[in-house]
């Protein structure tokens, strides 16, 4: 099933937004009949907001429908969309359900529609997101720029949230149970020592430490890495000024600086060094404040 992303997946896109697969209709269907997503990315589900949700569908009834499809020959639906308001709808004790029915999809529309409208949920985390792209990307050999284009996100947003995968077990589990933040998992990942990484990750947990508080410790951690000394550069004019304010510049920015002089006393380049794209942006902010 693996091609390029290209026109097909655009065009599933489209027909998502605009409610416009072919055979749509809303209709109740029962409950017992829903089988679950083989292709869902979210793996959480919390169980205090399960619990609201099904009052709030005790009460007002469900306001949404959710997205299925049915083979024809099948007597089940398999769900599309909207996992939590059935599993929600179901502890309200609901027999049948509202649903919007998808029928004559072949597995590859049935694989694009399920991850895109997921991914399109605002409710997604980062880390079920990042797995959606992955699969998107495994499923039909889309690479980030296609990928970015095709769900409406920068190419830097779209790998950035990728990189979210390279984080421990613990930590992404941490993401998906929203015990941190996408804010704070960035900050993460932009320290380099998995041991200090880890570290910082349960000091989040424990003590509640903003993302500036963990920002802080990478933007240290990165200026006091071990460096060699700096060889002396014939003719460089390099004073003690230049050298000590290139070492503050090293401590805001968390990262290598260069200050190298021009031809002239009044011109010359400052070169700041960047390790990772999570690495540029962090450093960019900096300078951006």
């Amino acid at each position: 099933m693996r091609k390029a992303l290209g026109r097909g997946i655009d065009s599933l896109i489209t027909k998502v937004q605009n409610n416009d697969i072919s055979g749509d209709m809303v209709q109740k269907i029962p409950v017992a009949k829903v089988r679950p997503n083989r292709y869902q990315p979210r793996r959480n589900f919390d169980e205090s907001s399960l619990a609201e949700l099904s009052e709030s569908i005790k009460e007002r009834g469900l306001l949404q429908p959710i997205s299925v499809w049915k083979d024809n020959g099948e007597d089940h639906f398999e769900l599309i969309a909207g996992e939590r308001r059935l599993r929600a709808s179901k502890l309200a004790g609901l027999t049948e359900i509202d649903a919007i029915v998808k029928r004559d999809l072949n597995d590859e529309q049935k694989l694009g529609l399920s991850l895109i409208e997921n991914i399109q949920r605002e409710d997604l985390n980062a880390v079920d997101t990042a797995l959606a792209y992955k699969q998107l990307m495994e499923n039909f050999g889309a690479s980030q720029a296609e990928l970015s284009k095709s769900v409406g996100k920068s190419r830097s947003a779209v790998s950035n949230t990728l990189r979210l995968l390279e984080l421990d077990e613990d930590i992404r589990q941490g993401i998906q149970a929203r015990a941190i933040s996408e804010g704070h998992a960035r900050a993460l990942i932009s320290i380099p020592d998995s041991a200090k990484r880890r570290e910082m990750y349960q000091r989040i947990v424990a003590e509640k430490l903003s993302v500036r508080d963990v920002e802080n410790f990478a933007q240290g951690f990165h200026a006091q890495k071990p460096r060699a000394p700096k060889a002396p550069r014939a003719g460089s004019r390099r004073t003690p000024e230049l050298v000590e304010l290139e070492s503050s510049l090293e401590k805001v920015l968390g990262t290598k600086v260069e200050i190298v002089p021009g031809s002239g006393p009044q011109n010359g380049k400052i070169t700041v060094h960047y390790y990772s794209l999570d690495d540029l942006e962090r450093v960019t902010q900096i300078i951006k404040r």
